[in-house]
Order: structure tokens, then sequence, then C-alpha cells
């Protein structure tokens, strides 16, 4: 079984409700394990400034699905919520975004798929729920929690839990 964490965004429609009924479809259809999950953070946008803020969790789950498997799975996943990848604008509104951020200690470089996540370490909207559930996993080298002590989180904040 792999440790995987992968984060959750969205700007467009309940997206409270979509990470819900996401991460039961992640669960489901890799017969993963969810470990933990973050709360909700409220995050300013990123790249393209004029929409919505985001709301961005992260997750851990141990799955037996191999990386590229388990991001064909994550991508059809996204397209039952209604993204559509190949029309989209980057970094633009959408219903549903999952990044496979780290498959255990698994580095990849290759054009349908980079581990780490290439950004990781500049997202403070990943960083952040990250920290709350894995704040002394190692990455590529970098604790979560070190990572983030060097990005800015200014306009994110924890959402209420919904229960």
């Amino acid at each position: 079984m792999a440790d995987v964490l992968i984060a959750l965004g969205g700007n467009v429609g309940d997206v409270r409700a979509t990470f819900r009924k996401a991460i039961a479809n992640i669960c489901g259809m890799t017969q993963a394990a969810l470990i933990a999950r973050s709360s909700d953070y409220s995050t300013p946008p990123w790249g393209e400034q004029q929409q919505d803020s985001f709301i961005n969790a992260c997750i851990e789950i141990e799955t037996s699905l191999d990386p590229h498997a388990l991001l064909f799975t994550l991508h059809k996943i996204e397209a039952k919520f209604g993204r559509d990848r190949a029309h989209e604008q980057r970094w633009g509104p959408r219903t549903l975004d999952l990044d496979l951020i780290a498959y255990d200690d698994v580095t990849l470089n290759k054009p349908e798929l980079t581990l780490p996540h290439p950004r990781l370490f500049e997202r403070a909207f990943v960083l952040v729920p990250l920290a709350e559930i894995v704040p002394d996993r190692v990455i590529a080298g970098r604790r979560v929690a070190d990572a983030l002590a060097e990005v800015s989180a200014d306009g994110i904040f924890r959402l209420a839990d919904l229960d």
C-alpha cells in the first residue's frame, strides 16, 4: 500500500459538498483507506485573479493503485464533477481540482505526471491544509511545516466545520 497525499480545490458551485462526494469517490474508485482529511480553507485565487476565492483541502489515503492509475482515476472523478481539462482556462474557475501531491517517496518526471507535485512548495493553499494533517512528512527533503513557514499564507483562513 502506498501513502498518498492529494490536494482538493474548487471555486464553482457547492465546493464543500463536492469535496465530500469526491472523497467518497476517491476512496471507492481506488479501494483506498482515508487516513486523514484536513479542514476546508478559503484561499485567494492563484494565477487568474478576477474570480471567486477557492476552497482548498488535503487528504491522505492508502491505496494499492500505481501513480499513473491513480492519476487517471482522479481525472475521471474531476470529469464526473464537471471539470473539462481540455477546454478550461489555466488557473481559472473550476468545480473540482484534484492534484496528486506525493506518492510515498516516489520521484517521477514524466510529461503526464511529476512527483512530488512540482509547484507544491510555492503554494500556501496546498501547504496550509497539508501542514494540518502531515506537518512532519518529508517531501523532496523538506518537512511540510518548514516549507509552509517559508511562504506567505496571507488571505487563507480555516472554514468552520460543517457538522
